[in-house]
């Protein structure tokens, strides 16, 4: 499976970073819930395994939350690899908002 990475500096530290990620997931889960369906999340620490499915779709991740920066790996199934350029500025996007705003 073809592998999709993303990286979101910021000044927060980790231990602020990690706060406001665990807090926004669930407001990201609850907004994207007519299309993301079998979410999975799993703290431990300052990272994240995920998991959910999307028109069919099944990704897997981690999200790892560092002093300077918050890194997004996932799986991408072929099939996704058409929209790879939306999925991944859609996860910047949201990822930069948990982390300005």
């Amino acid at each position: 499976m073809p592998k999709l990475t993303i990286q979101i500096p910021h000044d927060l530290g980790k231990e602020e970073a990690t706060r406001r990620l665990q807090q926004r997931f669930q407001a990201v889960k609850q907004r994207f819930g007519q299309h993301v369906s079998d979410f999975e999340e799993e703290w431990n620490g300052d990272s994240m395994q995920f998991g959910f499915r999307t028109f069919g779709l099944k990704i897997s991740g981690q999200v790892e939350s560092e002093a300077a920066g918050v890194k997004l790996s996932a799986d991408l199934p072929m099939a996704a690899m058409m929209f790879r350029g939306t999925i991944e500025q859609q996860i910047r996007d949201e990822l930069a908002e948990m982390l300005t705003g």
